[in-house]
């Protein structure tokens, strides 16, 4: 068979992940926190028709006769630069400004967390029966100390400043702190694995929150080792730029066009050997 065919049934393959990484990406276009994918292809193995020659005295050198064997997949990136604020004005909606995300975590009822920690840039956070600030899907978000952060649900007010620091007005007029909000921010975050629902885990790619060797060895207080600080009434959109996604749609699209076409081509070029023979 030739080796164009296979070529361009891997490039086939390769544009059509390229599809589904855009697909997502469009999809999420309005998730808070959601970091868009990206596609980077690299070369396979070459074949050596003829190697190189180095030159000599009375003749020069002469390159390698390589011929390409098609494409693969170099790695899908989670390109994690910040998305725009939206005002809300609402104080338990927060947002990142800079590096760090959101700890959160399960089984902090007792005001403890015991369950795997998660970590999200989403901050749409809201008060559960018993005053604990949860997520959406009912995660607690944990204190510098891996606590979970509990209002009183008689207070008057609350207040959230941009170093963490959950400021509340009780009953009786007395201002007191709730606790202090984490962030966590990885050496690699780009190694951060995606598990749905906004939430990412940390790997071994991603590496410690702040390059320490373990997780309770590191600093989560905000505005601290390189972190940003957190925007209270702001929520952080989506980092999908839908002119740019598009763009790239039709880029996939006439790559897998092409690819396609090699493929006709290659069978045109059987068929016609095939036929020499009547």
């Amino acid at each position: 068979m030739l080796r164009s065919m296979y070529s361009g049934i891997s490039g086939l393959k390769n544009f059509q992940t390229k599809l589904d990484v855009i697909g997502n990406n469009i999809s999420n276009v309005n998730t808070y926190g959601f970091k868009k994918g990206r596609v980077v292809f690299k070369d396979l193995i070459s074949q050596m028709n003829a190697g190189a020659t180095a030159p000599s005295e009375t003749r020069g050198g002469v390159n390698a006769k390589q011929v390409g064997l098609g494409s693969q997949l170099a790695a899908i990136d989670t390109v994690t630069t910040g998305g725009s604020l939206q005002t809300t004005g609402r104080v338990l909606d927060l947002a990142v400004s800079g590096d760090g995300y959101f700890r959160v975590a399960t089984g902090a009822g007792e005001g403890t967390a015991s369950g795997d920690i998660s970590y999200t840039r989403a901050g749409n956070f809201y008060l559960d029966s018993a005053g604990y600030i949860v997520t959406s899907d009912g995660m607690y978000l944990l204190n510098t100390d891996g606590d979970a952060i509990q209002v009183d649900p008689t207070s008057q007010s609350m207040s959230i400043g941009q170093d963490g620091t959950v400021n509340i007005v009780s009953s009786t007029g007395e201002l007191s702190s709730a606790g202090k909000i984490s962030l966590a921010k990885f050496p690699n975050s780009e190694g951060l694995e995606k598990v749905g629902s906004n939430y990412f885990t940390q790997s071994p790619a991603s590496g410690f929150p702040d390059g320490a060797d373990s997780i309770d060895e590191a600093d989560y207080n905000p505005q601290a080792e390189g972190k940003g600080s957190i925007q209270s009434g702001f929520l952080e959109m989506s980092n999908v730029d839908l002119s740019e996604e598009f763009t790239e749609m039709i880029v996939a699209q006439r790559g897998f066009q092409a690819n396609s076409r090699i493929i006709t081509t290659s069978d045109e070029i059987l068929q016609e050997l095939v036929n020499l023979k009547r």
